[in-house]
């Protein structure tokens, strides 16, 4: 009966971590999607191009604490109700590609 216990309480702590809220930005405000980042952490938003009405989404974090290990955050933007290019945050993974890193022999 204990491991059972323990089984269902881990369970639900699981299940918990994967909950994210679903928010459509192009019927709040600007200040409303910063207020839903800031409170909740990460979102994801849901919203018709601007350009060709196509549906798109993405995962916005209010910090990059909400990113994965090997991931930063690049300021992207998003249409609210009253702005039509509101500032948000979204993980990109590191790029490490770059010239910036010593490679020997080159």
């Amino acid at each position: 009966m204990k491991t059972a216990m323990v089984a269902l309480g881990l369970a639900l702590m699981a299940g918990q971590a994967h909950a994210i809220s679903r928010y459509n930005p192009q019927g709040m405000t600007c200040g409303d999607v910063q207020a839903r980042l800031r409170e909740e952490g990460a979102v994801i938003l849901r919203y018709n191009s601007p350009r060709t009405g196509v549906p798109l989404y993405g995962r916005y974090v209010y910090t990059p604490a909400f990113c994965e290990v090997g991931q930063h955050t690049e300021w992207k933007r998003v249409p609210t109700r009253d702005n039509p290019s509101c500032p948000v945050r979204e993980c990109e993974y590191n790029d490490y590609t770059g010239s910036a890193i010593y490679r020997p022999g080159r």
